[in-house]
C-alpha cells in the first residue's frame, strides 16, 4: 500500500513538474532583437516565403490608442532609430506616393519570429499596425503585451523623421525634443521627391 501511495505521488510531483517547466516556456517573457540596416537583405530573405498576418494582435493594449508621435518617442527610447523611414523607401524603383510612411521598425523575436510595425497616418493617427509569421498566431497575444509594456515602461526619447501625405499632399518635419511634439509643413526635404508618375 505504501508502496503504490509513494509511486502515485511520485507520478504526481512529476507531471505537475512537467506542467510547470511548459508554463515557464510558454509564458517566459519574449526577446526583441531590431532589424539593422545591415541585415535588412538577411530579414527580407528570412520573410519571402512568410505569411505576415495582424492575426493574434487585435487585442487592445494601451499604445493603441496613443499618437503615433508619442509611440515613436518610445519607441526611439527602447530600439533606437527605426529599420526604415521614409528617406530609405522613396527612391525605390517600385515607391508609390501612397506607400508613404512615417517609420517602420523590423524585429526577429526570439531569434526566430519575424515581427514587424508600422506608422498608420505618420503623426496624425494613433496605433500602429502590427505584423506576424502566421504560423506563431498563437503566440502574438504574448509578443504584443510584452512590446507594449516595455514601450510603456519608459520615458519618450527625442527624435526627427520626414513624413509626406498624400491626401493632404503636403511634407512634414515630425520631431519630439525637449518635452515638445511637433508636427511641421515643410517643403520637400533634399533629395527626397515624390513621383506621381504611377
Amino acid at each position: 500500500m505504501k508502496k503504490r501511495f509513494f509511486t502515485f505521488v511520485l507520478v504526481i510531483g512529476l507531471a505537475v513538474l512537467g506542467l510547470t517547466s511548459q508554463s515557464v516556456a510558454q509564458f517566459s517573457e519574449p526577446e526583441f532583437e531590431k532589424v539593422t540596416e545591415d541585415k535588412w537583405g538577411w530579414f527580407m530573405n528570412k520573410i519571402e516565403n512568410v505569411k505576415l498576418t495582424g492575426q493574434g494582435l487585435y487585442d487592445k493594449q494601451e499604445i493603441d490608442s496613443m499618437e503615433t508621435s508619442k509611440i515613436r518617442a518610445r519607441l526611439q527610447a527602447v530600439f533606437g532609430e527605426p529599420t526604415k523611414t521614409l528617406e530609405d523607401l522613396i527612391n525605390g524603383p517600385r515607391f508609390r506616393p501612397g506607400e508613404a510612411i512615417q517609420f517602420e521598425y523590423w524585429f526577429t523575436v526570439d531569434d526566430s519570429i519575424p515581427f514587424m510595425i508600422l506608422d498608420v497616418d505618420g503623426p496624425f493617427g494613433e496605433g500602429l499596425v502590427y505584423g506576424g509569421a502566421s504560423k506563431y498566431i498563437d503566440l502574438m497575444p504574448q509578443i504584443k503585451r510584452t512590446f507594449t509594456r516595455k514601450l510603456m515602461e519608459v520615458e519618450p526619447a527625442a527624435f526627427q523623421d520626414y513624413f509626406y501625405s498624400p491626401e493632404r499632399d503636403q511634407w512634414f518635419n515630425v520631431t519630439y525634443k525637449d518635452g515638445e511634439y511637433n508636427t511641421r509643413k515643410i517643403d520637400s526635404p533634399d533629395g527626397m521627391t515624390i513621383n506621381f508618375r504611377y
